[in-house]
């Protein structure tokens, strides 16, 4: 039983240091503080400005979809539709997105693609295709010498049996 035990804490411990799971477990962390920032930038700067020409909430706009819509003693009657919180959902995404890609992704890629730039240039290794072609145009080479080569051969050979007389 104790060994048991010890091979799945074993094999515990080796799926807790496997690469890919402390490399999430840091996206999860990084991500989680990053959502703090992108949610400062949309409350502290995009939200006041949306604000500046409109509504900020727009989870009350609504429309009554069939009869007359309302509370009738506690009890909702007819059909409402709450569009104004869909369209306020969609336009978070929609400012969030466009906040991290212009502030946090863009700026990250033309950092990387300098960095990229300033770096040895290395040449790329041959592909298993090129690889291949490349075995086929030598063994075509190959079997083209040797073939001159036999012409060759025989040509000398002809020439021999002509000069000494053979048939």
């Amino acid at each position: 039983m104790s060994e048991e035990k010890q091979g799945v804490v074993a094999g515990f411990r080796e799926f807790l240091m496997r690469g890919n799971v402390v490399e999430l477990a840091v996206a999860v962390v990084v991500g989680a503080a990053f959502t703090k920032i992108v949610n400062a930038v949309v409350d502290g700067v995009i939200g006041p400005l949306v604000g500046a020409f409109g509504t900020q909430n727009l989870d009350s706009y609504t429309s009554c979809l069939k009869g007359p819509c309302g509370e009738v003693n506690g009890e909702q009657i007819g059909v409402l539709i709450s569009w104004g919180s869909v369209l306020s959902a969609a336009l978070t995404f929609l400012i969030t997105a466009a906040v991290v890609y212009f502030l946090m992704i863009l700026p990250m890629n033309r950092f990387k693609a300098r960095m990229d730039a300033k770096k040895p240039q290395e040449t790329p290794a041959a592909t298993e295709l090129e690889l291949l072609a490349e075995i086929r145009d030598e063994l075509v080479a190959r079997r083209t010498a040797a073939a001159q080569d036999q012409v060759e051969l025989d040509k000398t050979v002809s020439a021999q049996r002509s000069g000494s007389g053979e048939s």
